[in-house]
């Protein structure tokens, strides 16, 4: 006689083997994916590529070298310096507008970031929680907790808008939350363009040796920048506090 549970019993029931199979399955996506991630640092470091992402003179050289692939090539230095976090997006920002100019360096950034945030979205929605744990700081993961309850659109695109926020790791946090891919790349797309043509109009200002336009720029990318750092923990209150009143009303 097969036992059938008691609807109205308190006991826990077993998970059986299906839990088990999807949880191991979970584990060996999660272990193939580091094997493939660690080979791709390997290779990036042996042949000196990683120069590439954190000297600005090499990645100018490196674009030049492309030719007509210039384009391509500076669109994937946006979208690794997104999905490899530590990478600084300042460096490419600014090499996009001194390269290609302030319009094609704002829509080019925008492109590479655009796909670089989704790449991260995606791997955190499919691998879960352990992968983002490995890759975000819990610290980081604690901060910004909040945005996985329900939606907060309007949050979020003040979270990607606002300089000084981990926007990185917020791509991989918000995998892990209620928002679908169309919302998340709306926000995240938009709530970037401040930050990219800030950095665009610097390239472009040395480009063209416009260097008090330029010092006028970083004065006020400082000012900016000086004031939400100070105003960070005000702001992230107010935001999460935002967000929470959001949830209760809906």
């Amino acid at each position: 006689m097969t036992n059938v549970p008691d609807k109205g019993s308190s006991q826990p029931q077993p998970l059986g083997p299906l839990y088990s199979k999807k949880k191991n399955s979970v584990w060996l996506k999660f272990f193939l994916f580091f094997l493939g991630f660690a080979l791709f640092c390997v290779i990036v470091y042996q042949t000196g590529w990683i120069d590439i992402f954190l000297d600005k003179e090499r990645a100018r050289e490196f674009l030049e070298s492309l030719g007509p692939g210039a384009f391509l090539g500076f669109i994937l230095l946006q979208v690794t310096q997104v999905v490899f976090a530590p990478i600084p997006g300042e460096v490419s920002g600014i090499l996009g507008g001194y390269f290609f100019g302030v319009l094609w360096g704002i829509v080019l950034s925008t492109i590479g970031l655009t796909i670089g945030s989704y790449i991260a979205f995606a791997l955190s929605r499919h691998f879960g929680r352990p992968l983002v744990e490995k890759l975000v700081d819990k610290a980081i993961l604690d901060r910004f907790d909040y945005v996985l309850h329900k939606k907060g659109l309007v949050v979020i695109f003040l979270l990607f808008l606002l300089p000084g926020f981990p926007k990185d790791y917020l791509c991989l946090i918000l995998g892990l939350g209620h928002l679908t891919t169309l919302e998340f790349l709306t926000v995240s797309t938009v709530g970037r363009v401040f930050g990219t043509v800030l950095l665009t109009l610097g390239g472009g200002y040395i480009r063209c040796e416009q260097y008090g336009r330029l010092y006028i720029l970083i004065g006020i990318a400082i000012v900016v920048f000086l004031v939400a750092y100070l105003l960070r923990n005000r702001i992230e209150s107010f935001l999460k506090s935002l967000h929470i009143q959001n949830n209760d009303a809906n």
